[in-house]
């Protein structure tokens, strides 16, 4: 089949997904994979192979650069030290953990003869990074807390880039080149750093651009170039492609956005960016589908339940490490959390893709592609069908429909306040006329003592939502105290010993409040 007709089925049968899964309140993700699955199982066409060329030319720049672009770089350097142990030491421990787990029971359960540490240290290292596409949708329409989905889309921006890198590292190992530690440690720093200034070097032009021009056309095409271009370039320097559109979506969301873009044309580049990544989302999970081959699962299903039960154990290892390391931090996180991130770890496409782009005389490769798209497939449907309850069990979320409606209520205040300001400031500018804005005013305070009622009765009937109310509160008056304190300091009103204790407080109690230790009604104290 032709691409583009490859393409526009492709698109057809993700709108009519979307649709069915919106109806029944079915993960997207999922259902997604599981229609792959079915029309791939039924041979009803034939869509182009998910390789490595396509996944790297077409899907992973652009969803790697729509996921950096709207990530909060103040909230990911609240949580950077939580964020890169996790990303760059904790997947090389947990590449080990996992081979040191499948390599012993292969043996034991007679999988394949011959299946030594080599083997299972390559496909530890292809199945590493994680894909929380689907878990940080589920977060977003559950209304989990933010910080536990900055920890999760954070970690998976950067382990993507340390996985590729290490995978290419140890490919090489069990094909006999020798770098020896040092080297290979040497040459891990080099990919990754020189590909992180690939990334700062184009994002930062892009970004000097888009200060110069206000046309949303030109910068929707500034950001694309910014986002396939850093990955090209690093690419082919040899440097972290990943890592260069990270730091490029994010020089771009949080530089450029902030000092370039109007707010018509910041809405408008978030609007293309948020279409391109449903697009490639949807096309990528489809494919992931029609990639599987039953029979071959079928006859592999031991080694697959066992490989997935050691990369599930290892990144509970990682996990609880790196929460047990930062318990006395001001980046520590509830047991709780540790449970959500340890059963978040959905693995997806780019797992897939190293696998099949082993070299075919690679021993075991058939094997390790079965076990590779079976792990993929077990965490997408049992991981990405169950995260959902977990949460709720845990208590991290409330109610979807009462929430839903509160944060639509408030939304509607947000919007008619704003309204009613810029009819202010045009009656101010403009000298409209009394009778003309009457009528206008009138109708929006209507809205708002309307929405306003709303959520009181909301409140009245949900405790969970005054909580919650309770909590962003205490968060905002934080952030002012943090804004009050900086301002002093650099007006000469506050030493700087002072600010740097006062600063610091306002930090931990930060932290306290977002990890669910801080106390309501203290959020002010000192």
């Amino acid at each position: 089949m032709r691409y583009e007709i490859a393409f526009i089925v492709l698109l057809a049968v993700a709108t009519a997904v979307a649709l069915a899964a919106r109806r029944f309140r079915f993960p997207y993700t999922v259902a997604l994979v599981l229609a792959g699955l079915v029309l791939g199982a039924t041979h009803a066409f034939a869509p182009p192979h998910l390789t490595k060329d396509l996944l790297y030319s077409v899907f992973l720049p652009g969803l790697l650069f729509e996921a950096a672009f709207h990530l909060e770089f103040s909230r990911f350097w609240q949580n950077k030290i939580a964020i890169l142990a996790l990303a760059v030491p904790g997947v090389a421990l947990a590449i080990v953990a996992t081979a040191a787990m499948l390599v012993p029971v292969a043996n034991a359960l007679h999988f394949v003869e011959g299946f030594g540490v080599i083997h299972g240290m390559v496909f530890a290292a292809l199945i590493a990074a994680t894909d929380p596409i689907a878990v940080v949708a589920l977060f977003k329409s559950l209304g989990a807390p933010k910080r536990l989905a900055i920890l999760v889309e954070g970690e998976s921006l950067l382990n993507d880039g340390t996985s590729v890198v290490l995978f290419t590292l140890v490919l090489a190992w069990a094909e006999g080149v020798s770098l020896g530690a040092s080297r290979a440690a040497l040459s891990f720093v080099e990919v990754v750093g020189l590909g992180l200034a690939v990334g700062a070097a184009i994002g930062f032009g892009a970004s000097k651009v888009i200060q110069m021009v206000d046309d949303p056309m030109i910068e929707i095409t500034l950001t694309t170039l910014a986002a396939y271009g850093s990955f090209l370039a690093a690419e082919q320097l040899h440097y972290s492609g990943v890592m260069a559109t990270v730091v490029a979506g994010m020089l771009c969301g949080n530089y450029a956005a902030t000092t370039g873009m109007s707010p018509s044309t910041r809405i408008a580049v978030e609007s293309f960016w948020q279409y391109v990544a449903f697009a490639l989302n949807s096309c990528v999970f489809l494919l992931i589908g029609f990639e599987v081959q039953f029979e071959a699962m079928l006859a592999s299903w031991k080694a697959i339940v066992v490989a997935w039960f050691a990369v599930t154990a290892a990144r509970a290892f990682v996990i609880y490490g790196v929460s047990l390391l930062l318990k006395r931090s001001r980046e520590s996180f509830p047991w709780s959390w540790s449970a959500v991130l340890t059963w978040g770890g959905l693995r997806g496409g780019l797992s897939m893709v190293l696998v099949l782009a082993l070299p075919t005389t690679f021993p075991f490769r058939d094997l390790l592609v079965n076990m590779t798209f079976g792990v993929v497939i077990l965490s997408i449907l049992v991981q990405g069908l169950t995260i959902g309850p977990l949460l709720r069990r845990l208590g991290l979320v409330g109610e979807r429909e009462y929430r839903m409606v509160h944060d639509a209520r408030r939304g509607t205040v947000r919007a008619a306040k704003a309204a009613l300001e810029a009819l202010d400031r045009i009656q101010r500018e403009a000298v409209l006329p009394a009778e003309v804005a009457a009528p206008l005013r009138a109708r929006y305070e209507a809205r708002i003592t309307e929405a306003e009622k709303g959520i009181a009765d909301l409140h009245l009937n949900e405790a969970a939502l005054r909580e919650e109310e309770l909590h962003a509160t205490e968060r905002y008056l934080l952030l002012a105290e943090k804004d009050a304190l900086l301002r002093a300091h650099h007006q000469g009103l506050l030493g700087g010993e002072a600010f740097e204790r006062l600063h610091a407080d306002v930090d931990a109690r930060l932290f306290r409040l977002e990890s669910g230790e801080e106390p309501h009604g203290r959020a002010g104290d000192v």
